[in-house]
């Protein structure tokens, strides 16, 4: 038998799930009122290695695949010295750095499209995401902010791309393409890597089809390699800038943002490091840093 108390208390929770529901509309259109304007005419591009990203994504990429048997322990010891190069160089080589990403997309040759998208997901949460830049993270939230579209564009394979843009909630990503036939890949890129000069190309396409002013436009990278996409946009910015792009920067009145930490030690201890050495002591000159918050400037 129910007591006396019971019919109150039930109306009791009645209310309370009411006014819960109530709450949650009311803080919808709150958020919804101070939602910014959409800027139309204005945008941001982010370049993503060492720019949102610290490491470069077809790498970390790379090391998810392997856990999951994709490819041998040395087809991953190959990249890691890649990668090794990039960190302790500080200047991306085209003809280096397209040579590692082509090997790399040859990895997924006979895999699905839809598996490598869902494995993508998985490999951002273990990998990606405790390697974003927050820096940059909050450049990329002020345009959003403002009302702002904000895209990724990155030599990295389009599926990977996207899945950061949309982790981060961006607009989109402009990346690599890899050749599929029937939903499966080929191993083979669709034209060249989206690099330098074609990175421009997808920004003008993308401005004429939005309706962008470029003038208004921002501009992201750590790479002199992309000074064709900087150099396009009104308000170009170095990010974690390489020597030479740092300098064209400093010369021509551009932001400089630099988010990294311990790089004159990376930098020490390979000189020192003899060649047979080299790879496994930059490697772990690089898990020491990853453990460490980066400074910001």
């Amino acid at each position: 038998m129910a007591s006396a108390s019971g019919a109150p208390r039930r109306r009791n929770l009645q209310s309370r799930s009411v006014l819960a529901g109530q709450a949650a509309a009311a803080a919808t259109e709150v958020e919804h009122a101070l939602a910014p304007e959409p800027d139309a005419q204005a945008a941001a591009f982010f370049d993503v290695d060492n720019t949102v990203m610290q490491g470069a994504s077809i790498f970390h990429l790379a090391r998810g695949l392997h856990r999951r048997k994709f490819f041998t322990t040395g087809d991953i010891a190959k990249a890691a010295w890649q990668q090794i190069y990039f960190r302790v160089a500080g200047v991306e080589d085209p003809e280096h750095i397209a040579k590692a990403r082509s090997s790399a997309l040859a990895f997924i040759a006979g895999h699905t499209v839809s598996e490598l998208e869902e494995l993508g997901e998985e490999i951002f949460d273990e990998r990606m995401a405790e390697r974003i830049w927050p820096g940059t993270r909050a450049l990329a939230q002020w345009h959003l902010d403002q009302g702002q579209r904000v895209w990724l564009v990155t030599a990295a394979p389009i599926e990977i791309a996207s899945v950061i843009a949309r982790r981060l909630g961006l607009t989109g990503a402009l990346g690599t393409v890899a050749e599929h036939v029937d939903g499966v890949y080929t191993g083979e890129l669709v034209g060249e890597m989206l690099h330098g000069e074609g990175k421009a190309e997808a920004v003008r396409s993308i401005a004429e089809r939005e309706g962008l002013d470029l003038d208004r436009c921002y501009a992201y990278s750590d790479s002199s390699n992309d000074l064709p996409m900087l150099s396009l946009v009104g308000h170009p910015c170095a990010v974690n800038p390489d020597s030479t792009l740092r300098a064209h920067a400093r010369a021509n009145g551009w932001r400089i943002r630099d988010y990294r930490t311990g790089r004159k030690v990376a930098v020490a201890g390979a000189r020192t490091a003899g060649a047979g050495a080299a790879v496994v002591g930059a490697w772990k000159v690089a898990r020491r840093l990853r453990r460490r918050p980066p400074r910001f400037f």
